[in-house]
């Protein structure tokens, strides 16, 4: 019998794209719920950030030590899960190479990156599974020098396509540190760590409970140096 005789008044495609619906809520179900939100690294937060900026002083130095390791075995390791100990918020920017600068290598960072380094519910949700199932225990939202996002905020001209989305939630940063691009771009980094502290009750009870960090840094391209910010 037809998905039509079945289904009165219902089209196949309509029956057809209710069966996809329910196949990919049901697969979300089972993604979310692959473990409990249990850290996989014995790393407390504070040790995971002096691990990442231990790395970033040796690419600074230029004694990069994760190009050292076998890409096979890391490979191998990490074909079927991963272990993050921790997550980066990063611009999109080309310049800004996350896991060479924090000299980690495959399986370390879990890396979510976006124009501006700004949060979205895409971007929180990303980051709340990189901590509740892969157990990251530090978050750290990077800016960094010359940034063009912030740039195009505080131009606020007239661009094509949707780039402009940026604006809004760039906004805050600009009225805050005015046309100055590095204490917009730093501003900005800090405000969009409280977001994220702040906007996600999955992040925030990480953080109560003290199995989770949430920092702003700043890139500076010409040094190769992170920075923190207060």
């Amino acid at each position: 019998m037809s998905a039509q005789h079945r289904c009165p008044g219902v089209s196949r495609r309509s029956f057809l794209n209710g069966v996809a619906a329910a196949a990919i809520a049901a697969s979300f179900t089972d993604f979310v719920a692959i473990r409990p939100a249990l850290a996989q690294t014995a790393l407390t937060p504070d040790a995971a950030l002096q691990r990442m900026m231990d790395g970033n002083g040796r690419y600074v130095r230029q004694r990069l030590q994760s190009f050292n390791e076998d890409l096979s075995i890391l490979r191998q390791d990490t074909e079927e899960k991963q272990e993050p100990f921790a997550a980066v918020l990063s611009c999109a920017d080309s310049r800004v190479p996350v896991e060479i600068l924090f000299d980690q290598s495959i399986g370390h960072l879990f890396v979510s990156r976006v124009a501006g380094n700004v949060t979205t519910p895409e971007i929180i949700a990303s980051l709340e599974y990189g901590v509740a199932v892969l157990g990251a225990v530090l978050i750290m939202v990077l800016g960094h020098a010359n940034c063009g996002a912030v740039k195009a905020a505080i131009a606020g001209k007239d661009v094509p396509g949707q780039i402009s989305a940026l604006y809004a939630p760039l906004r805050a940063a600009v009225d805050q540190a005015g046309p100055d691009l590095e204490a917009a771009t730093r501003a900005n980094a800090k405000i969009q760590a409280r977001s994220l502290s702040e906007a996600s009750t999955v992040l925030a009870a990480g953080i109560k409970a003290g199995r989770l960090k949430v920092v702003a840094g700043y890139y500076d391209l010409a040094s190769g140096k992170v920075e923190l910010l207060s």
